[in-house]
């Protein structure tokens, strides 16, 4: 499939995408990070190439474990180089799901899919019914 722009990303693209964004949205993050800070004495952070954000200590072990979990359920499917690619996947993600996270909500807040025009557009008038023209009433002769 041919793509007229440069910017549209193929479907097996998006899927990897919601494939990490789904399994960074199943992690329990707090209580991951509460168990883990408690256990670990000093976390050691992976090696940051130039190219990666600069995460928390926090985000940097929820990144890390979720590598660790998409690793264990499919890592003998994947290769070197994709294994590399999650990593950089994961690190890249971490500061948009940090900011989303950050987003305070309430329960009494409701769903942010309500679609609202930023115009509003005229009302074209309706249209009235004309009245009912009368029977053509029989010619006297």
């Amino acid at each position: 499939m041919g793509t007229k722009n440069g910017s549209a990303i193929s479907r097996r693209e998006f899927a990897r995408r919601a494939a990490i964004v789904s399994a960074a949205a199943s992690l329990s993050t707090a209580e991951l990070l509460r168990a883990q800070t408690s256990t670990a004495a000093a976390p050691t952070a992976a090696p940051q190439s130039p190219a990666t954000p600069n995460l928390s200590a926090e985000s940097q072990i929820e990144a890390q474990s979720r590598i660790e979990a998409i690793l264990a359920q499919y890592g003998n499917r994947l290769s070197d180089a994709q294994k590399v690619d999650l990593t950089r996947l994961s690190n890249a993600a971490q500061p948009m799901l940090d900011r989303l996270r950050a987003y305070p909500v309430g329960n009494s807040d409701g769903t942010g899919l309500y679609l609202k025009p930023l115009m509003e557009r005229e009302k074209k008038p309706a249209v009235m019914p004309s009245a009912a023209k009368p029977a053509v009433a029989p010619k006297k002769s």
